[in-house]
Protein backbone atom coordinates (compact mmCIF):
# COMPACT_ATOMS: atom_id res chain seq x y z
CA UNK A 1 0.00 0.00 0.00
CA UNK A 2 2.71 2.58 0.81
CA UNK A 3 3.98 2.26 -2.74
CA UNK A 4 0.84 3.87 -4.21
CA UNK A 5 1.42 7.37 -2.77
CA UNK A 6 5.05 7.18 -3.88
CA UNK A 7 4.00 6.14 -7.38
CA UNK A 8 1.46 8.95 -7.47
CA UNK A 9 4.11 11.45 -6.42
CA UNK A 10 6.49 10.22 -9.10
CA UNK A 11 3.79 10.44 -11.76
CA UNK A 12 2.91 13.94 -10.57
CA UNK A 13 6.53 15.08 -10.81
CA UNK A 14 6.91 13.52 -14.26
CA UNK A 15 3.69 15.17 -15.39
CA UNK A 16 4.85 18.52 -14.09
CA UNK A 17 8.19 18.09 -15.81
CA UNK A 18 6.50 17.24 -19.11
CA UNK A 19 4.22 20.24 -18.84
CA UNK A 20 7.21 22.45 -18.22
CA UNK A 21 8.93 21.57 -21.48
CA UNK A 22 9.01 24.13 -24.23
CA UNK A 23 7.11 22.83 -27.26
CA UNK A 24 7.42 24.15 -30.81
CA UNK A 25 4.95 24.03 -33.72
CA UNK A 26 5.91 21.55 -36.43
CA UNK A 27 6.74 24.25 -38.94
CA UNK A 28 9.74 25.24 -36.78
CA UNK A 29 12.39 22.60 -37.24
CA UNK A 30 15.81 21.49 -38.40
CA UNK A 31 16.71 22.43 -42.00
CA UNK A 32 14.11 25.19 -42.28
CA UNK A 33 14.46 28.42 -44.22
CA UNK A 34 13.54 31.67 -42.47
CA UNK A 35 12.26 34.60 -44.50
CA UNK A 36 14.79 37.35 -45.08
CA UNK A 37 14.06 41.06 -44.70
CA UNK A 38 11.02 40.73 -42.42
CA UNK A 39 10.44 40.46 -38.66
CA UNK A 40 10.49 36.76 -37.75
CA UNK A 41 8.04 35.33 -35.24
CA UNK A 42 9.25 32.33 -33.24
CA UNK A 43 6.54 30.85 -31.05
CA UNK A 44 5.43 27.83 -29.06
CA UNK A 45 4.03 26.62 -25.76
CA UNK A 46 5.38 26.14 -22.26
CA UNK A 47 4.15 26.19 -18.70
CA UNK A 48 2.31 29.39 -17.84
CA UNK A 49 4.83 31.95 -16.64
CA UNK A 50 7.83 29.96 -17.83
CA UNK A 51 10.75 32.04 -19.09
CA UNK A 52 11.75 31.25 -22.67
CA UNK A 53 14.86 32.51 -24.46
CA UNK A 54 15.46 32.45 -28.22
CA UNK A 55 18.93 32.88 -29.72
CA UNK A 56 19.69 33.21 -33.42
CA UNK A 57 22.10 35.16 -35.62
CA UNK A 58 23.42 37.28 -32.75
CA UNK A 59 19.98 38.07 -31.37
CA UNK A 60 19.00 36.99 -27.88
CA UNK A 61 15.36 37.50 -26.86
CA UNK A 62 13.55 36.49 -23.68
CA UNK A 63 9.85 36.26 -22.93
CA UNK A 64 7.41 34.47 -20.61
CA UNK A 65 4.58 32.12 -21.47
CA UNK A 66 1.16 33.65 -20.88
CA UNK A 67 -1.62 32.17 -18.73
CA UNK A 68 -2.52 29.69 -21.46
CA UNK A 69 1.10 28.66 -21.96
CA UNK A 70 1.61 30.48 -25.24
CA UNK A 71 4.77 32.47 -25.93
CA UNK A 72 6.36 34.23 -28.87
CA UNK A 73 9.27 36.49 -29.73
CA UNK A 74 9.98 38.49 -32.85
CA UNK A 75 13.47 38.50 -34.32
CA UNK A 76 14.60 41.57 -36.20
CA UNK A 77 14.81 41.19 -40.01
CA UNK A 78 17.78 39.18 -41.24
CA UNK A 79 19.76 39.18 -44.45
CA UNK A 80 19.79 36.09 -46.65
CA UNK A 81 22.38 33.55 -45.57
CA UNK A 82 23.36 30.20 -47.06
CA UNK A 83 25.56 29.45 -44.03
CA UNK A 84 23.84 26.82 -41.84
CA UNK A 85 23.15 28.23 -38.40
CA UNK A 86 21.70 27.02 -35.10
CA UNK A 87 18.52 28.39 -33.54
CA UNK A 88 18.35 27.78 -29.78
CA UNK A 89 15.13 27.88 -27.72
CA UNK A 90 15.66 27.53 -23.99
CA UNK A 91 13.23 27.08 -21.14
CA UNK A 92 13.15 24.22 -18.69
CA UNK A 93 14.48 22.26 -21.64
CA UNK A 94 16.67 23.39 -24.52
CA UNK A 95 15.90 22.84 -28.20
CA UNK A 96 18.67 23.27 -30.75
CA UNK A 97 17.44 23.52 -34.32
CA UNK A 98 20.26 22.75 -36.74
CA UNK A 99 21.08 23.71 -40.34
CA UNK A 100 18.88 26.84 -40.49
CA UNK A 101 19.14 29.12 -43.54
CA UNK A 102 17.71 32.55 -44.33
CA UNK A 103 16.17 33.33 -47.72
CA UNK A 104 12.74 33.30 -49.35
CA UNK A 105 9.72 31.29 -48.14
CA UNK A 106 6.46 30.57 -50.01
CA UNK A 107 3.32 28.65 -49.03
CA UNK A 108 1.84 26.57 -51.87
CA UNK A 109 -1.72 25.24 -51.63
CA UNK A 110 -4.69 23.93 -53.60
CA UNK A 111 -5.95 20.61 -54.86
CA UNK A 112 -4.44 17.71 -56.82
CA UNK A 113 -2.62 19.77 -59.44
CA UNK A 114 -0.67 21.47 -56.66
CA UNK A 115 -0.27 18.21 -54.73
CA UNK A 116 1.01 16.51 -57.95
CA UNK A 117 4.23 14.89 -56.76
CA UNK A 118 7.71 14.76 -58.18
CA UNK A 119 7.25 10.98 -58.27
CA UNK A 120 4.41 11.46 -60.77
CA UNK A 121 6.49 13.99 -62.65
CA UNK A 122 9.18 11.33 -63.16
CA UNK A 123 6.64 9.15 -64.99
CA UNK A 124 5.67 11.79 -67.57
CA UNK A 125 6.58 11.06 -71.19
CA UNK A 126 10.02 12.71 -71.60
CA UNK A 127 9.13 13.76 -75.14
CA UNK A 128 6.74 16.36 -73.69
CA UNK A 129 9.61 18.29 -72.15
CA UNK A 130 12.54 20.21 -73.46
CA UNK A 131 15.80 20.42 -71.61
CA UNK A 132 16.15 22.90 -68.79
CA UNK A 133 18.97 25.40 -68.72
CA UNK A 134 21.00 23.01 -66.57
CA UNK A 135 21.05 20.54 -69.44
CA UNK A 136 18.65 17.76 -68.48
CA UNK A 137 15.03 16.87 -69.05
CA UNK A 138 12.76 18.06 -66.18
CA UNK A 139 11.08 14.65 -66.16
CA UNK A 140 14.40 13.32 -64.85
CA UNK A 141 14.76 16.00 -62.16
CA UNK A 142 14.76 13.50 -59.29
CA UNK A 143 18.03 12.12 -60.62
CA UNK A 144 19.70 15.53 -60.48
CA UNK A 145 18.06 17.42 -57.60
CA UNK A 146 20.69 17.96 -54.92
CA UNK A 147 20.70 21.67 -54.15
CA UNK A 148 21.00 21.93 -50.34
CA UNK A 149 19.80 25.53 -50.49
CA UNK A 150 16.28 24.52 -51.57
CA UNK A 151 14.26 23.24 -48.61
CA UNK A 152 10.79 21.68 -48.58
CA UNK A 153 8.07 21.15 -45.97
CA UNK A 154 5.17 18.82 -46.76
CA UNK A 155 2.11 19.44 -44.58
CA UNK A 156 0.56 16.33 -43.07
CA UNK A 157 -3.10 17.05 -42.39
CA UNK A 158 -3.27 14.80 -39.33
CA UNK A 159 -0.02 15.88 -37.71
CA UNK A 160 0.62 19.59 -38.38
CA UNK A 161 -1.24 20.78 -35.28
CA UNK A 162 0.36 18.17 -32.99
CA UNK A 163 3.61 18.77 -31.07
CA UNK A 164 6.75 17.27 -32.60
CA UNK A 165 9.74 16.45 -30.43
CA UNK A 166 11.93 15.49 -33.40
CA UNK A 167 11.57 18.72 -35.41
CA UNK A 168 12.09 16.90 -38.72
CA UNK A 169 9.41 18.41 -40.95
CA UNK A 170 11.82 20.33 -43.18
CA UNK A 171 14.08 18.53 -45.65
CA UNK A 172 16.58 19.36 -48.33
CA UNK A 173 14.91 19.02 -51.73
CA UNK A 174 16.20 15.63 -52.78
CA UNK A 175 15.73 11.87 -52.45
CA UNK A 176 12.62 10.40 -50.79
CA UNK A 177 11.41 13.71 -49.34
CA UNK A 178 11.34 15.30 -52.78
CA UNK A 179 9.64 12.31 -54.40
CA UNK A 180 6.56 12.94 -52.27
CA UNK A 181 6.64 16.71 -52.68
CA UNK A 182 4.69 19.05 -54.97
CA UNK A 183 6.23 19.31 -58.44
CA UNK A 184 4.85 22.84 -59.16
CA UNK A 185 6.17 24.07 -55.82
CA UNK A 186 9.60 22.51 -56.34
CA UNK A 187 10.06 23.85 -59.89
CA UNK A 188 8.91 27.26 -58.65
CA UNK A 189 11.61 27.12 -55.97
CA UNK A 190 14.22 26.00 -58.48
CA UNK A 191 13.47 28.90 -60.81
CA UNK A 192 13.51 31.38 -57.94
CA UNK A 193 16.86 30.10 -56.76
CA UNK A 194 18.32 30.37 -60.25
CA UNK A 195 17.36 34.04 -60.39
CA UNK A 196 17.80 35.16 -56.77
CA UNK A 197 20.69 32.93 -55.66
CA UNK A 198 19.47 32.79 -52.05
CA UNK A 199 18.07 29.87 -50.04
CA UNK A 200 14.48 29.03 -50.95
CA UNK A 201 11.93 27.33 -48.71
CA UNK A 202 8.59 26.06 -50.04
CA UNK A 203 5.72 24.64 -47.99
CA UNK A 204 3.17 22.41 -49.73
CA UNK A 205 -0.29 22.11 -48.17
CA UNK A 206 -2.69 20.62 -50.70
CA UNK A 207 -5.50 18.04 -50.85
CA UNK A 208 -6.55 16.25 -54.07
CA UNK A 209 -10.14 16.87 -55.12
CA UNK A 210 -10.68 19.68 -52.62
CA UNK A 211 -13.04 22.55 -53.28
CA UNK A 212 -12.10 26.06 -52.19
CA UNK A 213 -14.52 26.25 -49.24
CA UNK A 214 -12.59 23.92 -46.88
CA UNK A 215 -9.52 26.16 -47.25
CA UNK A 216 -11.41 29.13 -45.79
CA UNK A 217 -12.19 29.45 -42.08
CA UNK A 218 -15.82 29.55 -40.99
CA UNK A 219 -15.11 32.86 -39.30
CA UNK A 220 -14.01 34.40 -42.60
CA UNK A 221 -17.33 33.45 -44.21
CA UNK A 222 -19.33 34.74 -41.26
CA UNK A 223 -17.53 38.08 -41.29
CA UNK A 224 -18.35 38.79 -44.95
CA UNK A 225 -21.81 40.27 -45.63
CA UNK A 226 -21.81 38.69 -49.09
CA UNK A 227 -22.52 35.28 -47.58
CA UNK A 228 -25.29 36.32 -45.16
CA UNK A 229 -28.13 34.80 -47.17
CA UNK A 230 -26.13 31.98 -48.74
CA UNK A 231 -26.01 28.36 -47.74
CA UNK A 232 -22.38 27.30 -47.78
CA UNK A 233 -21.51 23.78 -48.81
CA UNK A 234 -18.02 22.33 -49.09
CA UNK A 235 -17.30 22.08 -45.34
CA UNK A 236 -15.74 25.51 -44.56
CA UNK A 237 -12.55 25.28 -42.54
CA UNK A 238 -12.09 21.50 -42.94
CA UNK A 239 -8.59 21.94 -44.38
CA UNK A 240 -7.88 25.47 -43.22
CA UNK A 241 -7.95 24.52 -39.55
CA UNK A 242 -5.52 21.57 -39.65
CA UNK A 243 -3.39 22.59 -42.67
CA UNK A 244 -3.16 26.40 -42.86
CA UNK A 245 -3.94 27.95 -39.47
CA UNK A 246 -1.11 26.10 -37.62
CA UNK A 247 1.41 27.57 -40.10
CA UNK A 248 0.69 31.16 -39.06
CA UNK A 249 2.52 33.31 -38.12
CA UNK A 250 5.55 31.61 -39.74
CA UNK A 251 6.94 34.47 -41.80
CA UNK A 252 6.35 34.15 -45.55
CA UNK A 253 7.08 36.04 -48.74
CA UNK A 254 3.79 35.00 -50.33
CA UNK A 255 1.29 32.35 -51.44
CA UNK A 256 0.82 30.15 -54.52
CA UNK A 257 -2.62 28.68 -55.30
CA UNK A 258 -3.51 25.97 -57.83
CA UNK A 259 -7.15 25.00 -57.39
CA UNK A 260 -10.52 25.37 -59.06
CA UNK A 261 -11.31 22.20 -60.96
CA UNK A 262 -13.68 20.94 -58.26
CA UNK A 263 -15.54 24.27 -58.24
CA UNK A 264 -15.59 24.49 -62.02
CA UNK A 265 -17.55 21.23 -62.06
CA UNK A 266 -20.19 23.12 -60.06
CA UNK A 267 -20.47 25.76 -62.81
CA UNK A 268 -19.37 28.50 -60.43
CA UNK A 269 -18.53 31.96 -61.68
CA UNK A 270 -19.16 35.02 -59.51
CA UNK A 271 -19.49 32.89 -56.37
CA UNK A 272 -16.00 31.49 -56.94
CA UNK A 273 -14.64 35.00 -57.42
CA UNK A 274 -15.97 35.96 -54.01
CA UNK A 275 -14.71 32.79 -52.35
CA UNK A 276 -11.22 33.25 -53.74
CA UNK A 277 -11.26 36.88 -52.64
CA UNK A 278 -12.33 35.74 -49.16
CA UNK A 279 -9.57 33.15 -49.04
CA UNK A 280 -6.91 35.66 -50.04
CA UNK A 281 -7.96 38.37 -47.60
CA UNK A 282 -8.47 35.91 -44.72
CA UNK A 283 -5.08 34.25 -45.24
CA UNK A 284 -3.42 37.64 -45.38
CA UNK A 285 -5.24 38.54 -42.17
CA UNK A 286 -3.98 35.36 -40.50
CA UNK A 287 -0.45 36.50 -41.33
CA UNK A 288 -1.22 40.13 -40.41
CA UNK A 289 -0.14 41.39 -43.83
CA UNK A 290 -2.65 42.38 -46.52
CA UNK A 291 0.20 42.96 -48.97
CA UNK A 292 1.40 39.36 -49.14
CA UNK A 293 1.62 38.38 -52.84
CA UNK A 294 -0.86 35.77 -54.00
CA UNK A 295 -0.30 34.12 -57.39
CA UNK A 296 -2.53 31.48 -58.89
CA UNK A 297 -3.09 29.25 -61.92
CA UNK A 298 -5.81 29.72 -64.53
CA UNK A 299 -7.20 26.27 -65.34
CA UNK A 300 -5.89 24.29 -68.31
CA UNK A 301 -8.02 22.90 -71.17
CA UNK A 302 -10.14 19.88 -70.23
CA UNK A 303 -13.34 18.24 -71.48
CA UNK A 304 -15.56 19.32 -68.60
CA UNK A 305 -18.67 19.08 -70.77
CA UNK A 306 -18.06 15.37 -71.35
CA UNK A 307 -17.80 14.58 -67.65
CA UNK A 308 -20.67 12.84 -65.92
CA UNK A 309 -21.89 15.47 -63.48
CA UNK A 310 -25.20 16.39 -61.87
CA UNK A 311 -24.96 19.80 -63.51
CA UNK A 312 -24.94 20.03 -67.30
CA UNK A 313 -21.63 21.60 -68.24
CA UNK A 314 -21.01 23.24 -71.60
CA UNK A 315 -17.92 24.00 -73.62
CA UNK A 316 -18.09 27.54 -72.21
CA UNK A 317 -18.14 26.48 -68.56
CA UNK A 318 -14.35 26.51 -68.34
CA UNK A 319 -13.84 29.90 -70.04
CA UNK A 320 -16.48 31.41 -67.77
CA UNK A 321 -14.76 29.94 -64.73
CA UNK A 322 -11.42 31.33 -65.88
CA UNK A 323 -13.12 34.71 -66.15
CA UNK A 324 -14.21 34.28 -62.52
CA UNK A 325 -10.59 33.56 -61.60
CA UNK A 326 -9.44 36.60 -63.54
CA UNK A 327 -11.90 38.86 -61.74
CA UNK A 328 -9.92 38.38 -58.52
CA UNK A 329 -7.04 40.31 -60.06
CA UNK A 330 -8.94 43.32 -58.73
CA UNK A 331 -7.21 42.61 -55.42
CA UNK A 332 -3.75 44.16 -55.04
CA UNK A 333 -0.63 42.00 -55.15
CA UNK A 334 -2.30 39.21 -57.10
CA UNK A 335 -1.28 37.55 -60.35
CA UNK A 336 -2.55 34.75 -62.58
CA UNK A 337 -0.67 32.56 -65.04
CA UNK A 338 -2.26 31.14 -68.20
CA UNK A 339 -2.01 27.45 -69.12
CA UNK A 340 -3.97 27.07 -72.36
CA UNK A 341 -0.88 25.56 -74.00
CA UNK A 342 -0.15 23.04 -71.26
CA UNK A 343 -2.69 20.27 -71.85
CA UNK A 344 -1.46 17.09 -73.48
CA UNK A 345 -4.64 15.01 -73.05
CA UNK A 346 -8.02 16.74 -72.84
CA UNK A 347 -9.42 13.82 -70.85
CA UNK A 348 -6.73 14.23 -68.17
CA UNK A 349 -7.46 16.94 -65.62
CA UNK A 350 -3.84 16.78 -64.44
CA UNK A 351 -1.64 18.48 -67.05
CA UNK A 352 1.85 16.97 -66.98
CA UNK A 353 3.81 20.19 -67.53
CA UNK A 354 4.36 21.00 -63.87
CA UNK A 355 7.89 22.25 -64.50
CA UNK A 356 6.43 24.98 -66.70
CA UNK A 357 3.65 25.77 -64.21
CA UNK A 358 6.32 26.30 -61.55
CA UNK A 359 8.46 28.37 -63.89
CA UNK A 360 5.60 30.69 -64.85
CA UNK A 361 4.60 31.19 -61.22
CA UNK A 362 8.23 32.05 -60.52
CA UNK A 363 8.25 34.56 -63.37
CA UNK A 364 5.18 36.20 -61.81
CA UNK A 365 6.95 36.39 -58.47
CA UNK A 366 10.22 37.66 -59.93
CA UNK A 367 8.53 40.43 -61.90
CA UNK A 368 6.23 41.58 -59.12
CA UNK A 369 7.26 40.41 -55.65
CA UNK A 370 10.95 40.91 -56.44
CA UNK A 371 10.64 43.86 -58.84
CA UNK A 372 12.71 42.29 -61.61
CA UNK A 373 11.88 44.77 -64.35
CA UNK A 374 13.61 42.70 -67.03
CA UNK A 375 11.38 39.65 -66.45
CA UNK A 376 8.36 39.15 -68.71
CA UNK A 377 5.82 37.36 -66.51
CA UNK A 378 2.66 37.19 -68.64
CA UNK A 379 1.50 36.56 -72.14
CA UNK A 380 -0.63 39.05 -74.13
CA UNK A 381 -3.66 40.45 -72.29
CA UNK A 382 -6.57 41.97 -74.22
CA UNK A 383 -6.70 45.73 -73.77
CA UNK A 384 -9.21 47.26 -76.19
CA UNK A 385 -10.98 46.80 -79.51
CA UNK A 386 -11.60 49.14 -82.44
CA UNK A 387 -14.01 48.32 -85.24
CA UNK A 388 -12.81 49.38 -88.68
CA UNK A 389 -15.32 48.36 -91.30
CA UNK A 390 -15.45 44.56 -91.43
CA UNK A 391 -12.46 44.15 -89.14
CA UNK A 392 -12.06 44.08 -85.38
CA UNK A 393 -8.70 45.52 -84.40
CA UNK A 394 -7.50 44.14 -81.08
CA UNK A 395 -4.87 45.76 -78.89
CA UNK A 396 -3.00 44.05 -76.07
CA UNK A 397 -0.84 44.73 -73.06
CA UNK A 398 1.92 42.41 -71.79
CA UNK A 399 3.45 42.30 -75.25
CA UNK A 400 6.94 41.43 -74.07
CA UNK A 401 9.16 41.63 -77.14
CA UNK A 402 6.12 41.52 -79.39
CA UNK A 403 3.22 39.36 -80.52
CA UNK A 404 3.86 36.06 -82.27
CA UNK A 405 2.35 32.76 -83.38
CA UNK A 406 3.73 29.81 -81.45
CA UNK A 407 3.90 27.54 -84.49
CA UNK A 408 4.35 30.28 -87.11
CA UNK A 409 0.91 29.35 -88.47
CA UNK A 410 -2.19 31.59 -88.82
CA UNK A 411 -3.66 32.55 -85.47
CA UNK A 412 -6.24 30.21 -83.98
CA UNK A 413 -8.92 30.39 -81.32
CA UNK A 414 -10.78 33.53 -82.47
CA UNK A 415 -14.53 33.79 -83.11
CA UNK A 416 -16.46 36.91 -84.09
CA UNK A 417 -20.10 38.03 -84.00
CA UNK A 418 -22.30 40.74 -85.39
CA UNK A 419 -25.33 42.35 -83.78
CA UNK A 420 -27.17 39.02 -83.84
CA UNK A 421 -24.74 37.64 -81.24
CA UNK A 422 -23.96 34.54 -83.28
CA UNK A 423 -20.26 33.74 -83.06
CA UNK A 424 -18.55 32.16 -86.04
CA UNK A 425 -14.93 31.10 -86.65
CA UNK A 426 -12.78 34.06 -87.59
CA UNK A 427 -9.59 34.71 -89.47
CA UNK A 428 -6.98 36.49 -87.37
CA UNK A 429 -3.62 37.85 -88.33
CA UNK A 430 -0.85 39.79 -86.72
CA UNK A 431 -0.11 43.35 -87.73
CA UNK A 432 2.60 44.79 -85.52
CA UNK A 433 1.21 45.13 -82.01
CA UNK A 434 -2.33 44.39 -83.14
CA UNK A 435 -4.41 41.39 -84.09
CA UNK A 436 -6.91 41.91 -86.93
CA UNK A 437 -9.98 39.67 -86.78
CA UNK A 438 -12.71 39.22 -89.39
CA UNK A 439 -15.07 36.75 -91.01
CA UNK A 440 -16.57 36.86 -94.49
CA UNK A 441 -20.10 36.36 -93.23
CA UNK A 442 -19.89 39.04 -90.50
CA UNK A 443 -19.86 42.40 -92.32
CA UNK A 444 -20.48 44.46 -89.18
CA UNK A 445 -18.66 42.88 -86.24
CA UNK A 446 -19.43 43.94 -82.69
CA UNK A 447 -17.69 41.33 -80.51
CA UNK A 448 -14.75 38.94 -80.50
CA UNK A 449 -13.97 36.00 -78.27
CA UNK A 450 -10.65 34.23 -77.88
CA UNK A 451 -10.06 30.72 -76.53
CA UNK A 452 -13.70 30.69 -75.50
CA UNK A 453 -14.00 26.91 -75.53
CA UNK A 454 -12.85 24.32 -73.02
CA UNK A 455 -10.65 22.58 -75.60
CA UNK A 456 -9.08 25.72 -77.08
CA UNK A 457 -5.29 25.64 -77.27
CA UNK A 458 -4.61 28.76 -79.35
CA UNK A 459 -1.23 29.82 -80.67
CA UNK A 460 -1.15 33.56 -79.90
CA UNK A 461 1.83 34.28 -77.64
CA UNK A 462 4.39 36.96 -77.00
CA UNK A 463 7.91 36.38 -78.24
CA UNK A 464 8.89 35.18 -74.77
CA UNK A 465 6.64 32.17 -75.40
CA UNK A 466 3.88 32.99 -72.91
CA UNK A 467 0.30 32.37 -74.11
CA UNK A 468 -2.36 35.03 -74.48
CA UNK A 469 -5.06 35.16 -71.81
CA UNK A 470 -8.56 34.03 -72.96
CA UNK A 471 -11.10 36.83 -73.21
CA UNK A 472 -14.43 38.00 -74.61
CA UNK A 473 -15.00 41.60 -75.63
CA UNK A 474 -18.75 41.27 -75.04
CA UNK A 475 -18.40 40.92 -71.27
CA UNK A 476 -19.70 44.18 -69.74
CA UNK A 477 -18.57 43.08 -66.26
CA UNK A 478 -22.13 43.22 -64.98
CA UNK A 479 -21.11 41.35 -61.83
CA UNK A 480 -18.71 43.16 -59.60
CA UNK A 481 -16.35 41.41 -57.22
CA UNK A 482 -17.18 43.72 -54.35
CA UNK A 483 -20.89 43.50 -53.66
CA UNK A 484 -22.72 46.78 -53.91
CA UNK A 485 -19.82 48.83 -55.21
CA UNK A 486 -17.92 49.58 -58.36
CA UNK A 487 -14.36 48.41 -58.80
CA UNK A 488 -12.11 51.38 -58.07
CA UNK A 489 -9.80 52.52 -60.84
CA UNK A 490 -6.82 52.04 -58.52
CA UNK A 491 -7.75 48.47 -57.62
CA UNK A 492 -5.11 46.91 -59.81
CA UNK A 493 -7.62 45.21 -62.13
CA UNK A 494 -5.73 44.44 -65.31
CA UNK A 495 -6.29 43.12 -68.77
CA UNK A 496 -9.60 42.19 -70.34
CA UNK A 497 -11.70 42.81 -67.24
CA UNK A 498 -10.81 46.43 -66.73
CA UNK A 499 -10.70 47.21 -70.41
CA UNK A 500 -14.00 45.52 -71.19
CA UNK A 501 -15.69 48.18 -69.04
CA UNK A 502 -14.21 50.97 -71.16
CA UNK A 503 -14.16 49.29 -74.53
CA UNK A 504 -15.01 51.53 -77.47
CA UNK A 505 -15.85 50.72 -81.07
CA UNK A 506 -14.24 53.43 -83.07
Amino acid sequence: MPKRPLLAAILFLLSAQLKAEVVLPRILGHNMVLQQGKPLVIWGKATAGETVTVQFAGQNLTTSADASGKWSVTLKPLKASAVPSELIISGTNTIRLQNILVGEVWLCSGQSNMEYTMRKNSKVNPSLATQLTDGHNPVDELNYAHNPLIRIFLVNRKELSKPDSLHRGWNEAQDSALRSFSAPAYFFAKELYKNLNVPIGVISSAVPGSRIEPWISEAAFHEDDYYVDQKLDGEPGKFYEPMIRPLAPFTLKGFLWYQGESNCFLKETLTYSHKLKTLITSWRTAWSDQKLPFYYVSLAPFNYSESKQKLALTKETLPEFREAQERVLSLPQTGMIVTTDLADDLSDIHPPYKWEIGRRLALMALANAYDKSDVVAEGPVFDRMKIKGRTAELHFTQLGSGLASRDAQPLTGFVIAGADGVFVPAQARLEGKRVLVSAANVPNPVAVRFAWDETAQPNLINKEGLPARPFRTDNPLKHQLFSGSQLPESSGLSGSLKQSTTQTNR
